[in-house]
């Protein structure tokens, strides 16, 4: 999967551990590639891949050709890829808003809601702008969202100083503070969205489903469960429905569909061969 702007996170996944009798935490790491918001020519698609931990060596192996912007989360192990001047982060105003908004839910807190109706200014400008290329988004940011930034960084500045230390309102503030310029870069490129969300949605399948499938097998078994999730998300993306596109494509592999032809099998393409035909 090919891009030069990602979306990444990643999620725990339950993995049985016979010698322990119980389950130990793999995780998924997901790597998102959507273009709908800026109108890009890519199709969307979503990778995961199985890791037995959350070390910061995952994403720099799985990214070490990686050229662009990656959006993320405040995890600090993607901070490590910028030690490469080819990688540069943007940052997340969901999670940065997730932070004000559980104390305005606890306190009510008049600092934290004012927060909040101040970032929801930013998601309004936003959602004019969803769809169209990036030059017409950036100018639309730079003339309306980059006033309402520069407003917001001097109002925090003001606030955090009032407000106790040690308390999650001034945890907010910092949290914000400390990745303003990842949070500010989409300022400067009209491809770059506020939040992760695309990559959000990704995961959330396999949150919803730990009921379900309780856990992988064994490590083996959880990096079969990624190949499985990647086509099935990458499916759902473009519009094609899993299991008829899983038991079609496998047919074909079974009936020697050459293996240097297999991007002809990955969900968009099917897709296009599926309109042809019809």
């Amino acid at each position: 999967m090919s891009s030069s702007l990602l979306f990444a996170d990643d999620t725990p996944v339950p993995v049985l551990d016979p010698g322990r009798g119980r389950t130990k935490t793999g995780r998924f790491w997901v790597y998102t590639r959507d273009q709908r918001g800026w109108a890009g020519k890519d199709p969307p698609a979503s990778v995961y891949l199985f890791e037995p931990d959350r070390k910061a060596k995952r994403p720099q192996t799985h990214l070490a050709d990686f050229k662009g912007v990656l959006q993320v989360d405040g995890y600090a192990g993607f901070e490590t890829l910028t030690a490469r001047k080819e990688v540069t982060l943007a940052a997340c105003w969901s999670h940065t808003r997730r932070y004000f908004y559980d104390v305005a839910k606890s306190t009510e807190s008049p600092i934290a809601l004012e927060a909040l109706r101040r970032i929801s200014e930013l998601y309004a400008i936003e959602k004019k702008v969803r769809g169209h290329p990036p030059p017409h988004r950036l100018a639309v940011r730079q003339q309306e969202s980059k006033p309402l930034i520069l407003e917001l960084r001097l109002w925090l500045d003001t606030q955090l100083p009032l407000v106790p230390a040690q308390s999650p309102l001034a945890d907010a503030i910092r949290y914000a503070l400390a990745r303003w310029p990842a949070l500010t870069r989409f300022l400067d490129d009209g491809r770059i969205e506020l939040d992760t969300n695309p990559v959000e949605r990704a995961i959330r399948p396999v949150a919803l489903g730990r009921k379900n499938h309780l856990f992988a097998g064994s490590e083996g078994g959880g990096g079969r469960w990624a190949i499985l999730g990647s086509l099935i998300e990458t499916c759902k993306m473009n519009d094609v429905e899993p299991y008829a596109y899983l038991a079609d494509i496998l047919t074909r592999m079974l009936n020697g569909h050459p293996v240097n032809r297999l991007d002809k099998l990955l969900p968009w393409a099917w897709k296009a061969a599926q309109n042809v035909n019809t």
